[in-house]
């Protein structure tokens, strides 16, 4: 199986796994061919990725942090919960709602089952399935890539389960932003842009008296676009008056928008958002926690497509943790472009003299 960016598949291509509706209804099926009105529509939705089926790659298992009932459960409850949050804010207050937070818990519970059988996991591009609101998707994300940082820091599970919920809720403000603007395909206009800031304000107020929902969360909705230097919003806090669960959970935020494809803009490439990230170290950015995020990230995911400096491409099989841009990869071209009729995987850690000179992404590579 290969991780296809959606602008490399082509009609004919199948499925290597199954695409869900917002509803968590079974939309395309395992082995589905695509079309090019079905690419398009997929496209149209945010999906940035497919999971697509290659004899060449047979084998190639591509890892998934969460497992396929944990991300429909934990969507579900996202669009119930966010919806509640923006509806019916008076009723809630006076008791008569107080399952919000103990369904955010039931979340936190399945996503943490899952992170802790796997605790060496690293950040792989977490691509579900589904064609959900960006924003649900996004919340999800960021939850799972920060409580997988906030692992290798070494909090306890209590503290990780308040740093999760920060992280899943840390754009909830957004409800309260047209979707039109949210969905702007091109520049903000300087008023725009005030108006899309003031999400990190309205979702402190929406979580800040919410029973089973710890203050911090709220505080981490409203300091996750504060920066180091002061530079952030909407307070431009600096330094150590910005809670650490909220610097964690502002580069994962960054990340994940970066790497996310969005109707209006390509997505980056791992690499690409690491560097990024790394341009704004100590100005915008902890250093020593985007070391640790630098270390949990896969460079390179696992089903992806990259050339070599041999001029072969090949398919990333496997993750070597020791040295990350350096993967197992399976060579299934020769330099002409031509297909190899007996692929072979190469250890890139081991075979010195062969790097990554690019990564495949359709018609203009990066």
């Amino acid at each position: 199986m290969r991780m296809m960016p959606i602008s490399m598949c082509r009609p004919g291509m199948r499925l290597g796994k199954k695409i869900y509706s917002e509803e968590g209804i079974v939309l395309l099926a395992e082995g589905y061919e695509l079309t090019d009105s079905m690419i398009q529509r997929l496209q149209d939705k945010g999906i940035g990725y497919l999971h697509i089926n290659d004899p060449r790659t047979e084998g190639i298992q591509i890892p998934e942090i969460l497992s396929e009932e944990t991300q429909k459960q934990s969507l579900s409850t996202l669009r119930t919960v966010f919806r509640e949050l923006v509806d019916q804010p008076g009723k809630r207050h006076t008791g008569a709602y107080p399952y919000v937070g103990r369904s955010l818990r039931q979340v936190m519970h399945l996503v943490m089952d899952d992170l802790q059988r796997n605790r060496d996991a690293i950040i792989m591009l977490l691509n579900l399935n589904t064609l959900d609101h960006y924003l649900y998707m996004h919340s999800l994300n960021v939850c799972v890539y920060t409580l997988l940082l906030g692992m290798g820091h070494g909090y306890s599970n209590d503290q990780l389960n308040t740093l999760g919920l920060g992280a899943l809720l840390h754009d909830v403000g957004k409800m309260k932003i047209s979707q039109q603007l949210l969905n702007k395909p091109g520049a903000l206009t300087a008023e725009e842009y005030e108006e899309m800031k003031r999400h990190a304000e309205f979702g402190y107020l929406m979580l800040k008296d919410e029973p089973n929902i710890p203050l911090l969360t709220a505080h981490c909705a409203f300091q996750h676009h504060e920066r180091l230097n002061g530079s952030g919003y909407p307070r431009a806090l600096k330094g150590d008056e910005i809670h650490e669960y909220a610097k964690w959970i502002g580069i994962v935020d960054s990340y994940d928008a970066m790497t996310g494809h969005r109707v209006y803009r390509e997505a980056m490439l791992p690499h690409q958002a690491v560097e990024t990230l790394y341009a704004g170290s100590d100005t915008l950015y902890d250093t020593a926690m985007l070391k640790v995020f630098r270390d949990k990230v896969a460079i390179y995911p696992v089903g992806i497509t990259v050339r070599l400096t041999t001029g072969e491409s090949a398919v990333v099989v496997d993750i070597n943790a020791a040295s990350m841009h350096r993967p197992i990869v399976r060579v299934i071209t020769n330099e002409a472009g031509e297909d190899l009729a007996a692929p072979y995987d190469i250890d890139l850690s081991k075979q010195l003299s062969v790097m990554i000179a690019k990564v495949e992404i359709g018609p203009s590579e990066r």
